[in-house]
């Protein structure tokens, strides 16, 4: 029996604690869209049993179906009265998967030569973005959608590099920071976060140093790991968890603003648990991590007139509900500025379809997701969707540029930044 292998038997507890009630099944979005036992957690359960007890071949293609086909969103944690880590365990079959059944297709492929040669290399990762920020700002991709040349996969890709724009004209390197006396905070940019997003970075430094935080950034930190988690690749993840770990080596609360980011680095305590040099110090670490909102929401926040003038919904992201328990503070966060210019999303528990790249290795299902959730934006009339994870940002906003929608898609502390600069906090500063 191989290590990987090892990795899920080993779990055998987690796996017995499944008490086969199926009250999970009506949180998953696969098993509502299929009706298919094996396309829910209950059924995705016994498959992994299979597979660690030897009774299933890990070669055996129902168990790399359903595998594969789960969102990892996590909702069924949430309903399972039993309490079972389905997260850990799906994390370890992507694992066996990925040693006995790598894909060969060419999004695969490509998939797996990104995070090897890209996602580990820093300058690498720094190189993709600029040139991605590039072929975007230039309007490129705007131009490759209304041109027709790209269709399928590649035109979604195109779409979600698209939607990553801002819906602002702010610069986002401006920081307008200052030395604060407050309690010192380490903030995780995120690989896409900063590649991408560095607009909802700074608007975390401002927002964070108008409510007296002393917001700080290590200079050697990394990507958080998670797309090679999802992917199976359990030992990049450690790699680039390693780093992570060294560089927020001290005391201090960690603070993130992306969803999937957040969920990542409170499982490395998980991900070193057997690692006796490692293990007390990945456990210090995820203890640390707090989303933005959790943080505000342990302080008196400053509120501000809303900057909107137009109505504003919200989606939770998976694994800032599911993952860090944080879905409520984020929303939170949003009314305190947003006010009577918010409108409540119903749906807005299920998953979006985005999954790290699970839009693009699975994008039917994927797309059976993102229109239902679509379908629940539209009927909020709002003109603006915020939520807290940049890969939720850009599905939705991918969805809905395809579709004709009008909507512009923005991070929760972006709505505070205008909120805050409209009402002259940094200019008290």
């Amino acid at each position: 029996m191989d290590n990987r292998l090892t990795n899920l038997a080993r779990q055998e507890d987690k796996l017995l604690a499944c008490i086969h009630c199926g009250l999970c099944l009506e949180a998953c979005p696969t098993y509502v869209i299929t009706g298919n036992e094996n396309d829910g957690p209950r059924g995705r359960l016994y498959l992994m049993r299979a597979v660690a007890e030897a009774r299933l071949e890990k070669t055996s293609t129902a168990f790399a179906t359903h595998i594969d086909r789960c969102l990892g969103c996590r909702a069924c944690e949430q309903a399972c009265p039993a309490g079972v880590q389905y997260g850990d365990l799906l994390e370890a079959s992507r694992e066996v998967l990925l040693e006995s059944q790598p894909k060969s297709d060419s999004a695969s492929r490509l998939l797996r030569f990104v995070l090897r040669y890209v996602w580990l290399s820093p300058w690498r990762l720094r190189l993709f973005f600029g040139v991605s920020r590039l072929f975007r700002d230039l309007g490129l991709t705007r131009l490759l959608l209304k041109s027709g040349l790209v269709l399928g996969r590649a035109k979604f890709a195109v779409a979600l590099l698209e939607s990553s724009k801002g819906v602002s004209r702010r610069d986002p390197q401006r920081r307008k920071g200052r030395s604060v006396a407050g309690e010192a905070v380490l903030l995780f940019k995120g690989c896409v976060g900063e590649g991408l997003f560095a607009r909802v970075n700074r608007a975390t430094e401002r927002v964070l140093e108008a409510n007296n935080f002393d917001v700080r950034m290590p200079a050697d930190q990394v990507c958080c790991g998670a797309l090679h988690a999802h992917a199976g690749d359990l030992e990049g993840s450690r790699k680039l968890a390693r780093q992570n770990i060294a560089a927020f080596d001290s005391d201090v609360q960690i603070i993130t603003n992306a969803g999937g980011c957040g969920a990542m680095l409170t499982t490395y305590g998980h991900l070193f648990a057997n690692d006796e040099d490692l293990a007390e110090r990945a456990a210090n670490f995820s203890a640390r991590v707090r989303d933005v909102s959790q943080l505000l929401a342990t302080t008196n926040m400053r509120t501000a007139p809303s900057p909107v003038g137009q109505s504003v919904t919200y989606d939770t992201s998976c694994h800032l509900m599911y993952g860090q328990h944080s879905g409520e503070a984020s929303e939170r966060m949003l009314r305190a500025v947003a006010g009577k210019d918010f409108v409540a999303l119903n749906g807005t528990e299920r998953c979006c379809g985005a999954a790290g790249v699970y839009n693009l290795l699975q994008p039917e299902m994927s797309q059976r997701v993102l229109y239902e959730k679509l379908g629940h934006i539209k009927e909020t009339g709002a003109a603006i969707l915020a939520t807290g994870n940049q890969g939720c940002q850009m599905h939705i906003g991918a969805g809905a540029c395809l579709s004709g929608m009008k909507l512009s898609v923005c991070h929760p502390i972006e709505i505070i930044d205008q909120a805050y600069e409209q009402a002259g906090y940094y200019d008290k500063q």
